[in-house]
């Protein structure tokens, strides 16, 4: 008998004949499904393992009522503020992510972010749809050069520093703040702000990698964006919870910053359209991480957590040890 699974979300068609393969899987084309289905799905399935993403948190009533039978959630994301971790943990349920296959994409995308901001690619597109049609003179429509400008990085994480090295190919100087001082190797050079609100006041760009959760929390609010100097751009391809979005309408709207490229955003999908009527936004819907070979790689290796646990060996990439 093969070990039975629940695929909680649509995965991309390389993961699910994977998962066919080598499990018993019921796998769910809707990206909708309510909690309460899941858990009715696991219960039927008297499955072994839960496969889900960012878009199903793991706490409250649902880890409650989770079959006891479900050894292993494997979720296929590296962030993990959806899940409980302290509960999980309680309750000996393991729980896994899957670091490291999306570092290259996600800083991929904040690149992106960043060239689109500060160059007004939104802006340009648009002009372009509407036919274009009329000449613009030498001081028209300037955007912001990026090479060797200062970008501020929050979170030098794995994310972060693949970011930093794209950034060097630009000749940008490296600042970044985060809980403690890289080591030299990985530092790279990177200039160390152990106060974020000391760092503020130096980047021309700030691009923000850190986790989300209740310490990082709004971290980016009225008072740290009036510390950017005038002018500057932020970028978020991290976590939506990290930044006020009040504050960051009104730092837009007054001219403090020049430009935003988001891609992550409070509320997911229904985000505040009040960014999109804004030109000098450049937005994307959460997708850091989408393609083909990243998400093709993080659902493999939530499948190779999942069979390395009920096949009796230790997670590969646990929440906790």
């Amino acid at each position: 008998m093969k070990p039975r699974l629940v695929v909680a979300r649509p995965v991309p068609e390389a993961v699910a004949a994977r998962a066919r393969a080598e499990f018993d899987a019921l796998i769910n084309d809707d990206p909708t499904l309510p909690p309460e289905t899941i858990l009715e799905q696991l219960r039927r399935h008297r499955a072994e393992a839960l496969f889900f993403t960012s878009s199903l948190p793991l706490r409250g009533a649902f880890l409650e009522a989770l079959p006891r039978e479900v050894k292993i959630a494997a979720s296929c994301s590296v962030g993990f503020d959806h899940i409980d971790v302290a509960a999980c943990k309680a309750r000996g349920l393991i729980v896994t992510n899957t670091p490291d296959v999306l570092t290259d994409c996600t800083a991929d995308m904040a690149m992106l972010l960043i060239l689109a901001a500060c160059r007004r690619a939104h802006e340009y597109d648009a002009i372009m749809r509407a036919g274009w049609r009329r000449r613009f003179g030498l001081g028209d429509m300037l955007g912001i050069r990026v090479s060797g400008k200062r970008l501020g990085i929050l979170g030098m994480g794995r994310i972060g520093r693949a970011v930093a090295r794209r950034a060097r190919g630009f000749g940008m100087r490296i600042l970044y703040h985060d809980i403690a001082r890289l080591p030299p190797d990985l530092e790279e050079g990177a200039e160390y702000f152990a106060d974020l609100k000391a760092m503020l006041p130096h980047c021309d760009i700030l691009t923000l990698h850190a986790p989300g959760g209740e310490a990082t929390r709004k971290i980016i609010n009225a008072e740290t964006l009036a510390l950017l100097p005038k002018g500057a751009v932020l970028v978020n391809a991290a976590r939506g919870s990290l930044v006020d979005e009040e504050a960051l309408l009104a730092a837009l709207r007054s001219g403090h910053l020049f430009a935003a490229g988001l891609d992550v955003f409070q509320n997911e999908p229904d985000f505040d359209t009040r960014f999109a009527e804004l030109p000098n936004v450049f937005l994307t819907p959460h997708m850091g991480s989408a393609t083909v070979e990243t998400r093709n790689a993080m659902g493999f290796r939530a499948l190779d957590n999942i069979a390395a646990v009920l096949a009796g060996r230790p997670p590969i990439d646990p929440l906790w040890t």
